[in-house]
């Protein structure tokens, strides 16, 4: 789906190389309530599951708990989170993926994540029901259809780990007919999305090979904070990841519904059978809630997962092997078991 495709090339580093020459600019006290600090966020979709701890952490009031008059941007096509960060239009933005924060590295743009919202990046590759691929390791040589953000993303990975080659690509446009007309088809997808879609357009159960379970080290669904922020208003910082982290659970394990109806509102085009399914998927998955998550908190990260991920795409050519990667992200607001006493009250334990 469009959300996914990266931020890439010589032009997105020009837009990124705004932050150079910006500086962080506290929001007014305009809000609805002079007692809150206004805040803006802006996703990097149009709203969705996949954002519902945001949406969830605004409707149940955590954000006002801790001080926040939080308002949610709603992503789509025309949205460039980076660009919208560097002008200081928001304060808070989503990146989808791991490469974001390194891209905005590697053109000194002079901000980092801070929060990594989910564990494992929900890409996936899917096939129709078939019995000469069980793995990824049986893909090898075959075609698939990828989009062309992903052939400098996560296909490099695909190739350094499991022999893939860059002769099988095949153009895929986010558009199913082609797949569903193919037997032998295997696409790209998103954990949440595609196959949901398949099943209800075509009738079947397609497979599913999540990458993050096959060894797929990137985390997703960021929050990016400008560096000039972090410096002079960590208590801001702080305050609004861990009221976020407080909405992924209630999202995931309590009702999801006051999240969903503000993710309707902001998107009319979502449907409660897809908010359902994707939420389940989320929680079978583990996306947010596992690895270091399970001990850390939701949010979590570590230096180790960064290497690992920089270390494999230096090694295949899509960064420079001396970029200071360590510049893409911080430890210091995460990790601390924030939300962890609300998932026991939960039941979830």
């Amino acid at each position: 789906m469009n959300r996914n495709v990266l931020l890439g090339g010589g032009a997105v580093l020009l837009v990124l190389a705004l932050f150079a020459f910006s500086l962080y600019v506290p929001s007014p006290q305009t809000g609805s309530d002079a007692t809150l600090r206004p805040v803006t966020f802006v996703t990097d979709w149009k709203a969705q599951a996949e954002q519902g701890g945001f949406y969830q952490a605004l409707a149940k009031g955590y954000y006002a708990d801790a001080g926040l008059d939080v308002s949610i941007r709603q992503g789509g096509p025309g949205i460039n989170v980076p660009q919208l960060l560097a002008s200081n239009s928001v304060d808070f933005g989503m990146g989808s993926n791991s490469f974001i924060p390194l891209n905005i590295v590697a053109a000194g743009a002079g901000a980092k994540a801070v929060m990594a919202s989910f564990q494992k990046d929900p890409q996936v590759l899917i096939t129709h029901p078939r019995d000469d691929v069980k793995s990824l390791e049986d893909m090898a040589g075959k075609p698939i259809m990828v989009s062309d953000a992903t052939i400098s993303a996560f296909w490099v990975w695909l190739r350094s780990r499991f022999g893939f080659t860059d002769d099988q690509i095949r153009k895929y446009t986010f558009n199913l007919a082609p797949f569903l007309t193919d037997p032998t088809a295997i696409q790209q997808g998103y954990l949440s999305s595609e196959p949901y879609l398949i099943e209800k357009e075509a009738g079947f159960k397609p497979q599913v090979f999540l990458l993050a379970d096959h060894g797929y080290p990137g985390y997703a669904t960021f929050i990016l904070a400008n560096n000039q922020m972090i410096a002079d208003d960590p208590a801001l910082v702080q305050a609004f990841v861990d009221a976020t982290i407080k909405g992924w659970y209630s999202y995931l394990y309590g009702d999801p519904a006051p999240g969903n109806a503000l993710i309707l509102a902001d998107n009319p085009e979502m449907r409660d059978d897809v908010l359902a399914q994707a939420i389940a998927k989320l929680r079978a998955y583990g996306v947010a809630d596992s690895g270091d998550a399970l001990t850390g908190g939701i949010g979590a990260m570590s230096e180790a997962r960064w290497k690992t991920f920089f270390d494999v795409m230096a090694a295949n050519g899509v960064y420079e092997p001396g970029l200071d990667w360590k510049q893409a992200f911080t430890l210091q607001f995460v990790n601390k078991g924030v939300g962890l006493d609300m998932k026991r009250e939960l039941g979830t334990e």
